[in-house]
């Protein structure tokens, strides 16, 4: 089992920034994949970055240019940095780990409310 631990979130008003941490304990060996997902309600989560163990990443085309996932081994955390935010920001983000069979565990989710 891991357990994940997000800080960060809030309020921010539109063009602003913001950034999140994850930190993740447990049964951390088979883990390869770091990440990030979002949810509005109503709606299915949505993927937005991720990051190998060997340092590629992956975002989705909605964020791409504006957030920047990143990685710390040593701590088991991994940030997610966001820039010129928009309203269709708002959501639930959740961050996640996967292991080498693709089991996800999840973070608690935080709020991003985007609004003037």
């Amino acid at each position: 089992q891991v357990q994940l631990v997000e800080s960060g979130g809030g309020l921010v008003q539109p063009g602003g920034s913001l950034r999140f941490s994850c930190a993740a304990s447990g049964s951390m060996a088979n883990i390869n994949t770091m990440g990030w997902y979002r949810q509005v309600p109503g709606k299915e989560r949505e993927f937005i970055a991720r990051t190998f163990i060997g340092g590629g990443t992956n975002y989705a085309d909605s964020v791409k240019g504006r957030f920047t996932i990143s990685r710390d081994n040593a701590k088991n955390t991994v940030y997610l940095g966001m820039n010129t935010l928009k309203p269709e920001d708002t959501a639930v983000y959740y961050c996640y780990v996967q292991n080498y069979n693709y089991l996800k565990f999840w973070g608690q989710g935080t709020l991003v409310t985007v609004s003037s």
